[in-house]
């Protein structure tokens, strides 16, 4: 490499770190792809645990009913839609993605509501 005429690039940190998560992304979707049976019904569990503890705290909360409603909504809509994707028997991207929708959206109204 000493006598290499090519260029060295330099990366910035917000390419590593895009990077980092990159892997990470590809390494859990190629674990859920090769046990997909195993990590479908652990998520359908999982995720409809965090959904339902989402809905509680989103109805014992004080917004507006309205707000509660369409929120209630996309949570039930997430929740339903990964738990179809497996009973198809989509794509495990597909299925994936959904899970972690599902997760995500769950999550930040669960952290919204505990703040």
């Amino acid at each position: 490499m000493e006598n290499s005429t090519t260029i060295s690039m330099r990366h910035s940190r917000s390419e590593h770190k895009a990077n980092g998560w990159n892997s990470i992304y590809k390494l859990a979707f190629r674990e859920f792809k090769n046990k997909q049976l195993g990590y479908s019904t652990i998520a359908i569990i999982a995720q409809s645990c965090l959904g339902s503890a989402a809905a509680m705290l989103l109805l014992m909360g004080d917004l507006d009913m309205t707000l509660k409603m369409v929120l209630l909504f996309f949570i039930t809509i997430f929740c339903m839609v990964f738990n179809g994707a497996v009973l198809a028997q989509l794509k495990p991207l597909y299925t994936f993605n959904l899970l972690i929708l599902s997760v995500i959206f769950s999550s930040l109204v669960i952290i919204a509501h505990i703040i």
